[in-house]
Order: structure tokens, then C-alpha cells, then sequence
């Protein structure tokens, strides 16, 4: 498996909207950066944290960090897991056919949606279609100065806090 630093881009976002929270937090798709992040930063307040995956080695690289308050969940099918449920935090780093269709999901549920690798670009565009799911939510923030942006997502909590 190949890692490449760039890949923690959405840490510095993901590690401050967490620390601002105190509600429950879901990971669409394991990640070597944001799961052992996620894990050891609720790890303290057994904060709940559910992480969906359907790759089976990732699944079984973090199948240590499954416990009663972090539940690592494999994914057979991503239209039948059940997350339409009050989040404070989701992390949308999954599939990159099926990021639209969970956001559109999540998009009442959810205070602050973590979106990585959202640009900048048409191939970005193209791979991902964002511009699907960008105007269904009032509140935007975007990173800059990254190669991986990434982007927060609102229609309960006005982000300018994040700037």
C-alpha cells in the first residue's frame, strides 16, 4: 500500500472541528491518518465513533481500535448502512463514487461535514462531482494552500468560525 504525506491534508481541519465538538463522530472510510487521529482524540471521553469501511485490509489493520465507543463497521453495501441519525461530526473520505450519495444523506443530520480531497479543479470535479452536493448546504468552508483541499459543510453551524 502506498502512502504519501499529502494524504494527512485534512488533519489541521478534522483535529480542530473535532476538539470545538463534544457530539458523536462518523468516518466514511478508514484512513491511516484520520483513524488513529479520530481514535485517540475521543479515546479519553470514550466519545462515540463509528467508522465505516469496505476494504477488508484496512479493516483488519485497525481491528484493535474497535471497542465500545469506537465501532469499526465493514461496509458489504454502502446503500445499507445506517447513519441517517444525528452526527456532530462526519468524516466523508470513502469511495469516490459514493461520497455525493452519503453527504446527500447526511445533509439534515449532520452539524459539520468534513469533505477531503474537494479540489481545486476540473479533474477534481469530474472524479468527485461536489457541485452536486455543494448547494444543498448554507454554511461553506474551504482550506486553501493544500494540493488536497478540503471542505466543511453546514446547514446547522455558520463556519466563520473555522476561518
Amino acid at each position: 500500500m502506498k502512502c504519501y504525506p499529502h494524504w494527512g491534508s485534512h488533519l489541521p481541519t478534522l483535529i480542530k472541528v473535532v476538539q470545538m465538538t463534544t457530539g458523536p463522530i462518523l468516518e466514511l472510510g478508514i484512513g491511516m491518518f484520520s483513524t488513529p487521529v479520530l481514535h485517540w482524540l475521543c479515546y479519553e471521553n470514550k466519545r462515540e465513533l463509528v467508522s465505516y469501511e469496505q476494504e477488508d485490509w484496512y479493516l483488519k489493520l485497525f481491528r484493535y481500535f474497535n471497542n465500545d465507543y469506537h465501532k469499526i463497521i465493514e461496509v458489504k453495501d454502502w446503500d445499507k448502512i445506517e447513519i441517517e441519525r444525528p452526527w456532530d461530526v462526519v468524516l466523508v473520505d470513502h469511495n469516490d463514487d459514493r461520497r455525493v450519495d452519503e453527504i446527500k444523506r447526511l445533509v439534515n443530520h449532520v452539524n459539520y461535514i468534513i469533505v477531503h480531497d474537494t479540489g481545486p479543479g476540473p479533474i477534481t470535479e469530474a472524479h468527485y462531482h461536489y457541485s452536486k452536493i455543494f448547494p444543498l448546504f448554507k454554511y461553506r468552508y474551504d482550506t486553501e494552500g493544500t494540493r488536497n483541499r478540503t471542505t466543511v459543510l453546514s446547514n446547522f453551524v455558520d463556519l466563520n468560525n473555522l476561518r
